[in-house]
């Protein structure tokens, strides 16, 4: 009997994944622990939080001017991937496209991307090899309830004050009143999601955020379990994650730096980041990001709890990692090899 065709980071789990591909991932999930978590993005070019454009009131077409320097230089997916490696984890989550809505990838539904900046480069794709030739789960993550860019994403008046910036006088490229329409925005989303799922081979999961704006409306409006279905039918093993949990029907939670109370006994994996109140670059915050015994008592904790640990690094703006968290995250690796995890 030929051996099953399988993606080299479930490698181990073939018993489980020839009978259900979803559980074989669940298992190697929960098995794994510990990740890395990438923010990079224009925000990363001026190192003032990636919130910066709500922030700050920066008008969409100034905002969208940072993308004529965004060259990422130093943005190295195979030692993103070997460092991961080196640091214990296994498995690494990208921001694919942030609240700002710019690209890491080169999508067919708008020319805001990597592809068509200085770099043209498809960031998504090359770490995409990088993971499936070390065995590292490729996790995307993705802006969903916040959009900053498109003309119909969720609108101030129906979802909140948080859904975009609060231009004076108002942004001319949104869509307002009878005029806006969420399904185009909808429409955009699932068509980038199909082709995260169908252009860069196997994909551990898809990490939904931006989950404060459908909670203070109807989120059913925004048709998330047919996002969620269309992905289980595009990559089966592929998870689906949405912050705490929207539907309830999602494959893990990931609560932000601390777990919450779960349901059905699903995994739980805490996201939770290096730099303090921020998790793109921040420059301001140089010199204060955790260090070793920090961030052991934050993999104690979430392992404590039965949860994996989603750690987060604000590449620079030449999209090389922190070298103050290279240092303390190969430290830890190091440690996991001798001692195992933190009990």
């Amino acid at each position: 009997m030929s051996a099953i065709a399988i993606p080299s980071y479930l490698q181990g789990y073939e018993e489980i994944y020839k009978d259900d591909p979803r559980a074989a991932a669940t298992q190697w999930f929960r098995d794994a622990k510990y990740g890395l978590f990438l923010h990079y993005g224009l925000y990363s070019l001026v190192g003032r939080h990636e919130w910066v454009q709500l922030k700050e009131q920066i008008p969409v077409a100034e905002y969208a001017k940072l993308k004529d320097q965004f060259t990422a230089d130093k943005f190295d997916a195979m030692y993103i991937a070997e460092f991961a490696k080196d640091c214990g984890m296994k498995y690494v989550n990208i921001t694919t496209r942030h609240h700002d809505s710019f690209c890491l990838f080169n999508t067919a539904e708008t020319d805001f991307n990597s592809a068509t900046s200085p770099a043209k480069r498809d960031l998504v794709g090359e770490l995409a090899v990088a993971c499936e030739t070390h065995g590292i789960g490729l996790c995307l993550y993705y802006s969903h309830g916040r959009d900053w860019k498109h003309p119909h994403a969720p609108n101030n008046d129906q979802w909140g004050g948080s859904a975009r910036p609060k231009y004076d006088p108002p942004e001319p490229t949104y869509a307002t009143g009878d005029e806006h329409d969420l399904d185009q925005y909808l429409d955009f989303m699932s068509a980038q999601i199909h082709e995260l799922l169908t252009n860069y081979g196997p994909v551990a999961a898809i990490w939904l955020d931006g989950i404060g704006v459908p909670l203070t409306g109807e989120h059913e409006t925004f048709k998330c379990q047919d996002l969620y279905d269309m992905v289980h039918s595009l990559q089966p093993e592929a998870l689906v994650s949405y912050k705490q949990g929207l539907l309830g029907t999602e494959d893990f939670f990931a609560p932000e730096h601390k777990a919450v109370e779960r349901e059905g006994g699903k995994p739980m994996e805490i996201c939770t980041t290096m730099t303090p109140k921020s998790w793109g670059y921040l420059a301001e915050a140089e010199g204060q990001h955790k260090g070793v015994d920090e961030v052991w008592e934050t993999l104690r904790k979430a392992n404590a709890n039965g949860c994996n640990l989603l750690l987060n690094t604000g590449p620079l703006p030449d999209g090389s990692i922190d070298s103050d968290d290279d240092e303390v995250l190969r430290e830890i690796g190091l440690r996991l090899a001798t001692e195992g995890f933190p009990e």
